[in-house]
Order: structure tokens, then C-alpha cells, then sequence
């Protein structure tokens, strides 16, 4: 039987690509093995996963700046790469996929030692700093943007990232009842991200009596962030967060139009649905900017429109819907005639030519 062993690790954003692949690994007929950190997010997604084996190693962090732990941690990623050697010369598996995250490095190295090849993913425009070390050793990095692939040094492929076929499943008119809309207008989804982005929802907020003048608005608000007086408002509905595929996939399905952040797992779903979007990305100062430039690479493409948030006002954000409501059926064509709109079928090449 062939066996593939899976890594990536530290945020649901690192897993969630292995779990969209995880179906058709299986009914292909590979045994299935995934390495990660004990009490992290990737082993209680796994735990979820039948007939997937979960191993742990020892991780620990890579930082650009100083901290204490900076003289204890390369400690914990050699323990790391000796356990992760152990398990994958027990294993024996065809090939390894890396989705990044720290607990890919001491993975990436194990399986070099055992002559193992690795396939790696990278979600954001530039690599972060696993996938930096791990390049060396990888055969391929597939990669969600094109503008990635100069970044991975001859062996970046532009593939798209994964996406769980669960998200594409929704029904429209399941939506409309979940979250109590009707047809009398379009439907339009304000998504900030899975905290929720304040800055948006407050020009949301106070624009809220335009908008609904001509859609019905589904907010995607953040934990914690409802307004109790909004409560009741014609055309409006507020969300905390989605926490079933299913509930995310009727909210797609019955969505006209998005306002949305621009983090790259949820730029995949855009466009996997194929649902034109205003794009507001976290501005620079607040993240590393791969935000900004993924924003950039989807405008460019054809398949958004982009607001910057220090241009964002009640005003500005409602002629920028109303210009993408507008213009919807050019940034849909762009979409539907994508190859990599949805990557499992690219990625899984990559991994299959390299597997020996």
C-alpha cells in the first residue's frame, strides 16, 4: 500500500489544506500518516479525521527577534528532527507533504534523512520562514499565488491550495432560511476574519441604513462582536462566527456579493465559490503585509476589487459595493475560467510525481 505522511502545524490555516486533500488520499488507497505537536491545533483537527495516524514531535519556535527562548527552542526542533527521523524510517512512507508551520521543519529534515521526497505547500505570497528552510530539501512547492512561484528558487509550482469539498456544497436556499433572508434584494456577506475585524464592522455599522436600501446584509462579526441594538434591523443579519462547513457553505451559496479580508485561506474559498469580492486588507502595520499583496494578486488577476482600509469610510465602502455589485459578472467570468481555483487536483499531482 502506499503511505503518505502529512505535516503542517500552528494554525487551523496550515491544517485545513491537508484536510481537503485527506478524501481523495483515501480513495486513491494511500495509508495515511500525520506528524504534528502534541496539544496543538493540527492533532484535535486530526483526532477528528478516521483512518489517519497521528504522530507527535517535539517543536519549537523560529523568531526573527529576540526572546529567551530563543536559546532553548533549537533544542526542542533537534529532539524534534531525531523523533520525526524515527517515525518515518518506521513508516517507510512514498513521499511527504509539508503545509508549513514550525512543526514542518523537523518533519521535512526526517524525511530527508530517510531519502524520503517532500512536496511542500506555501498559502502566502512570500514564504514564511519554514517553508524558507525547508526549500532546500523539497522537490516542489506548490504554491496558491503566481507571483509565489519566483520566491521558491526553480521549484515552485503554481497550483492554487486545496479546498475542503465540504465549502462547496452549500445551498442557496438553505442559506436563505439558516440565516432568514428572503429574495426580495441581493444578498451581500461581510466576512473580518474568524476574530472578526472591528474597523470593518464599525463602517459597516454605520452605513447599514444605505446598504439596505439595496441588499440584505449578512455580517460575519467576530466572537464577541454583536450589537445587541442592531438586533431585529430590516435587512440585516448578524452572525458571531461559523462554525460548521455546512453553515459556512450556505452562507457562500446564498451570498450575491462579499466584503472580506484578504488572508489566503479565505481568498481560496472566494475563489473556489467564485463570488466576486471587495477585498479590505489588514494594513501593514497590523501584519507582516502578505495581506496587501494577496489583496494586489487578486485584483490584478480580475477576480476583486480592493479597498484600502486607511481609505475606508462609510462613503467609500458603499460605493465600492455598490461599483462590485455592479461590475459582478466581469469578476465572475474571471473566476469560473481559473485552473487553480480549486488545487487538489494540482497539488495531488505534484505529490504523486515525486512519490517514489
Amino acid at each position: 500500500m502506499k503511505k503518505i505522511v502529512l505535516t503542517g502545524g500552528g494554525t487551523a490555516g496550515h491544517v485545513t489544506p491537508n484536510l481537503a486533500l485527506i478524501p481523495r488520499l483515501k480513495a486513491d488507497g494511500w495509508e495515511i500518516h500525520y506528524i504534528g505537536a502534541a496539544n496543538s491545533a493540527e492533532e484535535t483537527l486530526i483526532s477528528q479525521v478516521e483512518d489517519v495516524t497521528f504522530h507527535t514531535v517535539s517543536v519549537g519556535k523560529l523568531r526573527r527577534y529576540f526572546d529567551i527562548k530563543n536559546f532553548s527552542d533549537p533544542f526542542r526542533v533537534i529532539r524534534g528532527v531525531r523523533q520525526a527521523t524515527g517515525i518515518i524510517h518506521k513508516i517507510k512512507p512514498n513521499v511527504v507533504f509539508s503545509k508549513g508551520g514550525f512543526v514542518s521543519v523537523p518533519v521535512v529534515y526526517g524525511a530527508t534523512l530517510n531519502g524520503v521526497p517532500v512536496v511542500s505547500h506555501e498559502s502566502d505570497m512570500t514564504p514564511g520562514l519554514a517553508n524558507k528552510l525547508c526549500l532546500p530539501f523539497t522537490k516542489a512547492q506548490c504554491c496558491t499565488f503566481p507571483e509565489a512561484v519566483k520566491y521558491a528558487k526553480g521549484k515552485g509550482v503554481h497550483t492554487g491550495s486545496p479546498i475542503r469539498p465540504e465549502i462547496l456544497q452549500g445551498s442557496k436556499e438553505g442559506g436563505i432560511r439558516r440565516y432568514g433572508l428572503n429574495h426580495s434584494r441581493p444578498v451581500l456577506m461581510v466576512m473580518g476574519g474568524s476574530s472578526g475585524a472591528q474597523a470593518i464592522n464599525q463602517v459597516v455599522w454605520e452605513c447599514l441604513p444605505k446598504l439596505t436600501e439595496s441588499f440584505q446584509v449578512l455580517h460575519l462579526c467576530g466572537k464577541g462582536n454583536l450589537s445587541p441594538v442592531l438586533e431585529g434591523t430590516d435587512n440585516y443579519t448578524q452572525v458571531e462566527y461559523l462554525n460548521e462547513d455546512q453553515e459556512m457553505a450556505d452562507a457562500y451559496a446564498c451570498a450575491d456579493i462579499l466584503v472580506s479580508r484578504a488572508g489566503s485561506n479565505s481568498l481560496c474559498e472566494i475563489l473556489a465559490v467564485r463570488k466576486p469580492a471587495l477585498l479590505i486588507p489588514y494594513p501593514k502595520g497590523a501584519s507582516r503585509g502578505d495581506q496587501l499583496l494577496n489583496a494586489e494578486s487578486f485584483r490584478a488577476q480580475g477576480f476583486s476589487y480592493v479597498l484600502q482600509q486607511e481609505e475606508m469610510t462609510p462613503e467609500t465602502l458603499v460605493k465600492g459595493i455598490e461599483k462590485l455589485y455592479h461590475d459582478r459578472g466581469a469578476l465572475y467570468e474571471a473566476m469560473a475560467t481559473e485552473p487553480t481555483a480549486n488545487g487538489i487536483d494540482n497539488v495531488l499531482d505534484q505529490i504523486y510525481k515525486y512519490a517514489k
